[in-house]
């Protein structure tokens, strides 16, 4: 049988097979520059999750269940820990200020279910800046094609950075702890078994989304440290009669699991975030800014918002139509709408301070989502942003962004992820000035680690 039967008879075995044997010198320099880059903007959103209820309610169960004493360190409290109870912690304060990264064509958070099982486990065993990296790449390159495998339709119930999540972290993890391909296919399937997290809480605005970057950066970090101890796993786990495509896709194509493996760097794809919002209202929020710059519009001169959007946006966004909290807030196109008609950003402390103020929500009521056949056959490869405002004068204007800010064709500038960074651990108060700046400069010498020690004093 040729490689290219294999790869289409078994895609997990083969996935597992690169993850497994992902050397430091295999990745382009562009792509490992774009890994610090991504782990920047990463300790970020870590910073910023710090105060947070959610995160800090996931802190004290680690607290009280895992040792004072590990080498594993949780940023937001400066504690250490084991590298299970860390992964957690910094996976549940990654993912609440909406600012982490996100793979368009997987719809999925790879950073948040990436890096804090990485850097837990990679400062228990002391590895190098480079095997660091290594790993990161093959937990992105892993989550980013299982996403994309599950398509469509499961991003409609499952929450992707949730259950792709999983196996991404144990590719990571597995990658640091050495693990053989055969042992990469167990920790997959253990993975795999594990992945879970749905939708529903938005309706309720509840915790869960914290929860879920929490479990899949620690299951998947288990995943991997029982494949190393002999623990088995299903070796079909992804395209299996009974695996995750079978079971939470209609969609799902096993072909995309394989995909230019070593030629096509999906971590690269990966998008920064501007706004603090859900990714979904990005592009409507780029192109509303658009029409209000250009023709010098304020709040009160709309009558009517039209975000011409993807299928997808409406699944995820369309349950909520009244926002009881902050983070509801940020999954509400009409909110974000109304920040940017009302302060021209929807950045953190325009959430925090206005998404229940009198004029944002006057433009939220005026906001509706419309499916677009352009938009929504683009998505999820590109997300195209559309808006048609009607003004209390009688125009009808229109807007379009065909990348937002953030897309790796409009990316951000090193500068740019510096000055953001500084912004999130600035708003919680996770790092002084003083420690940003070493932080910075420690980042953009990652590959140079000998050992990967304690990020912050």
């Amino acid at each position: 049988m040729n490689d290219g039967h294999a790869m289409q008879d078994h895609p997990s075995k083969t996935l597992a097979a690169f993850a497994a044997g992902l050397r430091f010198e295999d990745i382009p320099a562009p792509v490992l520059r774009r890994t610090e880059d991504l782990f920047l903007d990463w300790l970020g959103s870590v910073l910023a999750g710090k105060g947070a209820r959610p995160v800090e309610t996931i802190a004290a169960f680690a607290q009280a269940m895992g040792p004072s004493d590990g080498r594993s360190e949780v940023l937001i409290s400066r504690t250490r820990t084991s590298p299970l109870f860390a992964a957690m912690v910094n996976a549940a304060a990654s993912h609440v200020a909406e600012q982490d990264d996100v793979h368009n064509g997987s719809v999925f958070h790879p950073a948040a279910v990436v890096f804090p099982p990485a850097l837990a486990v990679a400062q228990a065993i002391g590895a190098s800046g480079r095997e660091l990296l290594a790993a990161s790449v093959a937990g992105y390159e892993v989550g980013i094609r299982v996403g994309e495998f599950l398509g469509r339709s499961h991003y409609r119930i499952f929450h992707t950075t949730a259950t792709a999540g999983t196996l991404a972290a144990a590719a990571a993890v597995g990658r640091l702890m050495g693990l053989d391909a055969a042992q990469m296919l167990h920790a997959f399937g253990s993975a795999g078994t594990q992945s879970a997290g749905l939708w529903e809480f938005l309706r309720d605005a509840a915790d869960s989304k914290q929860l879920h970057t929490a479990k899949a950066a620690s299951d998947g970090l288990l995943a991997a440290w029982l494949a190393r101890e002999g623990f088995t796993g299903a070796q079909r786990i992804l395209e299996g009669p009974q695996g995750l495509g079978a079971g939470m896709s209609r969609d799902a194509d096993p072909a995309r699991l394989t995909d230019r493996l070593g030629e096509r760097w999906a971590l690269a794809e990966t998008s920064f975030k501007f706004h603090a919002s859900c990714r979904h209202t990005h592009p409507a929020a780029d192109a509303l800014q658009k029409v209000m710059r250009t023709h010098g519009l304020k709040a009160a001169d709309i009558e009517r918002v039209t975000a011409q959007v993807h299928q997808g946006a409406i699944d995820v966004l369309g349950p909520v139509v009244d926002p009881q909290t902050v983070h509801q807030s940020k999954f509400s196109m009409g909110t974000v709408l109304g920040l940017i008609a009302c302060h021209d950003r929807a950045g953190l402390a325009e959430f925090d301070e206005h998404y229940r103020d009198p004029p944002v929500v006057a433009v939220r009521h005026k906001v509706q989502m419309q499916i677009d056949a352009e938009v929504d056959g683009a998505y999820p490869q590109r997300w195209i942003g559309k808006v048609e405002v009607l003004t209390t004068d009688g125009r009808t204007l229109h807007g379009r962004v065909d990348e937002p800010k953030g897309d790796p064709g409009n990316t951000l500038s090193r500068e740019e992820i510096e000055a953001k960074a500084r912004q999130l651990a600035a708003y919680a108060r996770g790092a002084s000035e003083a420690e940003m700046d070493a932080l910075i400069s420690r980042a953009w010498r990652l590959a140079d680690w000998a050992r990967v020690e304690r990020l912050l004093p």
